[in-house]
This record gives C-alpha cells, sequence and structure tokens, in this order.
C-alpha cells in the first residue's frame, strides 16, 4: 500500500519548522553576558526551539507518509474554543504589564481550559494561580530574573 503525502498537514509541519527557525534565530541573538555560568536567559528559548525543531520533523515525516494516523480527513475548526484560546492569549498580553504575571498566567489557564471543554472556571482560576505562582517564583527567586510581579510587587 503506497501512502500519499497530506499537503495540508506538509504545509503545517513546514510552517513550525520555519517557526522553529525563527525561534532560534531569535535566541541566537538575545545578547548573554560572561557571568552567566550555565543557565542564562536562553536556556529556555533553546529548549523550546529544540522541541518544536523535533516535532515539527515528525509531524513533517507522518505527513509525508500519508498523514496523522486517526486523524479526521475535514474536520470544521472549533471557532468558539480557538476564540477562547484567542481571547487567553489576548488577555495574557493586556494583564501582563498592568496587573503583573501571576494575574496574566490565570486569565491565560482558565480561558484556555475554557477552550478545552472546562466548564469549572474557579477551579481553573486556582489552578492558574498555583501555576503562575510557582513560574513566578521560579523565575524570580530560582534564576533572578523578574517577570513582573504587577500589583503584587510589594507583596511577593
Amino acid at each position: 500500500m503506497r501512502f500519499r503525502p497530506r499537503r495540508d498537514e506538509v504545509a503545517f509541519a513546514l510552517l513550525l519548522l520555519a517557526l522553529a527557525g525563527l525561534v532560534v534565530w531569535q535566541t541566537v541573538a538575545i545578547p548573554v553576558s560572561p557571568i552567566y555560568a550555565r543557565v542564562g536567559p536562553t536556556a529556555f528559548p533553546w529548549i523550546a526551539a529544540t522541541g518544536l525543531l523535533l516535532l515539527s520533523l515528525v509531524l513533517l515525516l507522518q505527513a509525508l507518509r500519508g498523514g496523522l494516523p486517526g486523524v479526521g480527513r475535514r474536520q470544521a475548526p472549533d471557532w468558539r474554543s480557538l476564540g477562547w484560546v484567542g481571547a487567553g492569549l489576548a488577555a495574557n498580553a493586556a494583564l501582563i504589564s498592568t496587573l503583573g504575571f501571576v494575574f496574566a498566567a490565570v486569565a491565560l489557564f482558565a480561558c484556555t481550559a475554557r477552550g478545552f471543554g472546562s466548564r469549572r472556571p474557579i477551579r481553573d482560576a486556582l489552578i492558574g494561580a498555583v501555576v503562575g505562582f510557582a513560574a513566578f517564583f521560579g523565575f524570580a527567586r530560582l534564576l533572578g530574573v523578574n517577570i513582573g510581579a504587577g500589583v503584587l510587587e510589594g507583596l511577593l
């Protein structure tokens, strides 16, 4: 049995591959001070770029072999879910400079969870707060990177 490449999946894989290239290009452009011994400001972008590169290559290979197994051929996009995730990203971008990282993370998490079908916004906001605080303290205390406490600046 011979497989035919799926053009739409090949195009998407190439788009992700280009995105990985953009992340690599921008990571190389980040100035790194010689005071960093091992973990500097480029550690996480390199991890993200590597993961994105590997996943896009796997997707490209699958698409060239005939597509992802179990994926329906034509399925209408779920615009409502996409809208919730987009609203979460927009809220994150709008809130991060004013209210701070933690509140922006809560909004992003809760909206994304709603986009994926959750019907429990209070629980999602609490989980987002725990994850947001953990990420904030990880960056601020462990790595010494100020990602913006916002209105919680005096409390944290």
